[in-house]
């Protein structure tokens, strides 16, 4: 199984990769009030800034992106249908239900609207990344 890094699409990984962060730049923007809500704070609250904040998103998608490229690649996945097909059942069986799992504690107020909030970016993000690494 470990042998197909070489079928990687490895040109398509940074453009997914960069996809993938334009794409929460994008979210941050629109939903920046209906998340702060759903964490309590004030709609118009900044976040604190700090390497972790800063460095720690873009790195988690990168080994999204990369974890994604690696399964497509063991799985053949190398059309447009199964693309999205595959950036579906990821983007909702495991990145949104996950995102409900870590909600649903008393640190959240509103765990399902944070879950729609994150799980729709999740989703999103993945299908993106997942039809660039077969479209390039």
């Amino acid at each position: 199984m470990f042998n197909v890094l070489g079928d990687v699409n490895w040109i398509a990984v940074p453009a997914a990769f960069i996809a993938v962060l334009l794409a929460g730049l994008w979210f941050a923007f629109l939903f920046s009030k209906s998340y702060n809500i759903s964490l309590g704070r004030e709609p118009s609250a900044k976040p604190v800034s700090s390497p972790l904040f800063i460095a720690g998103p873009p790195l988690a998608s990168l080994v999204i992106t990369l974890t994604s490229a690696f399964l497509m690649a063991v799985l053949k996945i190398d059309s447009l249908a199964n693309a999205l097909v595959f950036g579906l059942a990821v983007g909702v069986g495991y990145l949104v239900a996950n995102t409900v799992t870590i909600a649903i504690n008393p640190n959240f107020p509103s765990p399902l609207k944070y879950s729609l909030i994150s799980g729709g970016y999740n989703v999103i993000a993945s299908v993106l990344g997942s039809t660039i690494l077969v479209a390039i």
